[in-house]
């Protein structure tokens, strides 16, 4: 049987939020689709956001498991 492939604006958004999170720049943005990317933009900006409020490590599991969760 065939799995079914999971959401790729969901994949580039976690991924985007993951790499904001870290403190990468988003110029270390991967792909090329202009969709695709602009959803990686917005997970990296809401990922950098929650960098600036001190949501890392402990902090910000909770925050994690809504963004793993998709």
């Amino acid at each position: 049987m065939k799995r079914q492939k999971r959401d790729m604006y969901a994949r580039a958004f976690k991924r985007g939020y993951l790499a904001g999170v870290s403190g990468k720049s988003k110029d270390s943005c991967p792909l090329e689709q202009p969709e695709v990317r602009q959803e990686w933009l917005n997970g990296w900006r809401e990922g950098r956001t929650d960098n600036w409020e001190g949501m890392t490590g402990v902090s910000g599991i909770h925050k994690l498991a809504n963004v793993t969760a998709t």
